[in-house]
């Protein structure tokens, strides 16, 4: 070669180096495609990645632990221990959430989102990229804000239109994949048939199994088209239980007959669809498992004679978080090593991940010296391993690990998403009753009150005020006031009626208020009454036993009844969340449900309300003595409301 032909690849070569090291050095990016359910290189990359793992490395892969969404410095002592715990254990995946108040959780942005999935991904430098899985049963608006709003499934139910689920499906996957969420814990496939269920409820699609089938097997087509794993829950039924099993020993009673009616086609319908994982719940069914001392979580009958070979399923099987109490209470700390026990059974019955061990060294540990001694067969931990890395492979994980940040704000939040979510909200409201003819109300022109006055400001001097022709008094009942829960209603209502008196109540302030609401109840025309009720999983009673979320506490009740008996003819009841309200308060005249406590479902209630849009919604679910399934009257819309 001639000495200035060698010269000017030397420097082109030179020129090119630092480039091509970036490239080099730049991690590779997951695929986001479409899932397929079967997918041969997947299949074969499953198969070569298994064959390099370690014993320990494979029980790692069958353990998910929480990751919180935030903004942590490297050297955030919260977050050294995650990544530690992360390379120490080999875990397999981890549930991305956020941080709490009590109940409540504080969401975060969506780069926080894909920032953290990025910088565990990295920093854990494993050799098989970790799974982000999350509990977006409402989308990503459940933890992440910008985003829009969808109701609870019960919301949905409400349209009867499967359409609605499958659209939905596809949202959540678009961005959660975006995120860099791969997993979707979700759609819930419980049928919905007590009314007194504290921790299902309004998460439930409705009371009728083959209703609940066609909006699960719709949503997971939509996931799938978005390239979303997703998780038909919680196996085999929770959904007719009066305990919460975040807390207690949940059962259902039913008969292996009426299992095969209720519990199951929902699931059946799941699997059809190809669903990618079942997650199986902390419920005990004598029927199937006769053993007082097992829920299926550890039930061989369950997991595997139903679900594996009944049922066939050959997707990845996760249980419910293993740190809830409905397992707990059945391996008691006094005993050595209950988390690795529990693990350790929950194993043998046939499970493949486990979710949120109470204790993660005596969980690993205890699956180790099982497998080691021979009580769980090692052709049975390569068997689940392979499943989980086939649902890897699936997500692209086998492409690559990272996503690009970049391309969150393309995907996040469509304007077209917020449409959607809105209109399912409007379309699921459904009137029960409107015995008294109250609805739709009337607006109103007059100066607007003080919001935040005092009740007691209010029922005094400033009654007069207030007792004008249109005036308008709203109690809204909310868990804690200083919620964002009713915030969207007050707003909403104000543009109609200026002169609306609104009143926060919560179990805190109800005994305080409580007379002197019930002296201004015969200053207005009209009163409505919102009830905020949706389930919170793990919200316990006094010693911290499981409770009714969905009824109302003892001193705001009080309060409603007493709205009920007083201003009944002039009272309009708003169920925000659970329809089973008015169960407990039956002399109710105008009842109207929103199945869901979202901003969306507020603005859609308030239109309702005012006769600004037709009620379509039809219920989901029976209302024992007061209106079947599929019952719901349409109000005409109005101009000006009813004068």
């Amino acid at each position: 070669m001639p000495l200035r032909t060698l010269a000017l690849c030397l420097g082109a070569s030179l020129l090119l180096s630092p480039a091509a090291l970036l490239a080099k050095d730049k991690p590779e990016q997951q695929r986001i495609a479409p899932i397929q359910t079967q997918d041969k290189s997947a299949e074969k990359w499953a198969e070569k990645q298994l064959k390099h793992l370690s014993l320990e490395e494979k029980i790692g892969q069958m353990i998910t632990v929480r990751g919180i969404i935030a903004f942590n410095n490297v050297e955030d002592p919260e977050y050294k221990a995650l990544v530690e715990n992360v390379r120490k254990y080999h875990l397999g995946g981890v549930l991305l959430s956020v941080k709490t108040d009590g109940w409540l959780l504080l969401r975060s942005e969506p780069y926080e989102v894909a920032m953290t999935a990025n910088n565990l991904q990295r920093d854990a430098k494993l050799k098989i990229p970790l799974i982000f899985s999350a509990d977006f049963e409402r989308g990503a608006s459940m933890r992440i804000r910008a985003v829009e709003t969808f109701p609870h499934a019960m919301a949905f139910g409400a349209t009867h239109n499967p359409e609605y689920a499958e659209r939905f499906g596809r949202i959540t996957a678009e961005e959660s994949r975006a995120m860099g969420v791969q997993w979707n814990f979700y759609p819930v496939a419980d049928v919905q048939v007590n009314p007194r269920n504290p921790v299902i409820n309004t998460r439930s699609y409705g009371e009728d199994p083959n209703e609940v089938a066609a909006m699960t097997s719709a949503y997971i087509k939509g996931s799938h088209a978005g390239g979303m794993l997703a998780t038909s829950k919680h196996f085999p039924g929770h959904g007719d239980t009066d305990t919460d099993s975040h807390l207690d020993i949940s059962r259902v009673n039913g008969t292996v007959e009426r299992l095969d009616t209720v519990e199951l086609p929902p699931f059946k319908a799941d699997i059809q669809a190809g669903v990618d994982a079942v997650m199986i719940a902390h419920v005990a069914f004598p029927a199937i498992e006769p053993d007082p001392n097992k829920v299926s979580t550890i039930s061989h009958n369950v997991v595997t004679g139903l679900l594996r070979d009944k049922l066939a399923f050959q997707g990845v099987i996760v249980s419910d978080a293993m740190e809830m109490k409905g397992l707990t209470k059945l391996y008691p700390a006094t005993s050595e090593n209950p988390a690795g026990r529990a693990g350790v059974d929950a194993i043998k019955a046939g499970q493949d991940m486990l979710e949120l061990p109470s204790d993660l060294e005596g969980t690993y540990r205890g699956l180790l010296d099982a497998v080691r001694k021979g009580e769980i067969p090692k052709a049975q931990i390569d068997a689940s391993v392979r499943r989980i890395l086939l649902a890897k492979a699936k997500a692209g994980l086998d492409q690559g690990a990272m996503v690009d940040v970049e391309e969150v704000r393309n995907h996040v939040g469509k304007p077209d998403s917020y449409a959607l979510a809105q209109e399912v909200a409007d379309r699921a409201v459904t009137l029960v009753r409107n015995d008294n003819h109250v609805l739709p109300l009337s607006k109103g022109t007059n100066s607007a009150a003080d919001a935040y006055s005092s009740v007691r400001e209010a029922s005094g001097a400033n009654a007069a005020n207030l007792g004008a022709a249109d005036a308008l008094l709203a109690v809204l009942f909310v868990d804690d006031v200083h919620s964002e829960n009713g915030r969207v209603m007050e707003r909403q209502i104000r543009t109609r009626v200026p002169s609306a008196k609104i009143i926060f109540v919560d179990s805190r302030n109800a005994a305080l208020e409580s007379d002197a609401i019930s002296a201004m109840l015969p200053q207005f025309r009209h009163v409505i009454a919102a009830v905020y009720a949706v389930p919170q999983p793990g919200q316990a009673g006094a010693g911290g036993t499981s409770v009714n979320a969905m009824a109302m506490k003892a001193g705001s009740g009080t309060i409603l009844q007493k709205i009920v008996d007083t201003v009944g003819d002039r009272l309009a009841v708003v169920a925000m969340g659970s329809p089973y309200t008015i169960l407990d308060y039956p002399g109710i005249q105008s009842y109207l449900c929103t199945f869901s406590t979202v901003p969306t479902s507020e603005a859609a209630a308030v239109k309702a309300l005012f006769g600004e849009m037709p009620t379509k919604g039809r219920l989901p679910v029976t209302l024992p003595g007061i209106a079947q399934r599929g019952s719901g009257m349409e109000l005409a819309t109005t101009s000006g409301g009813q004068q």
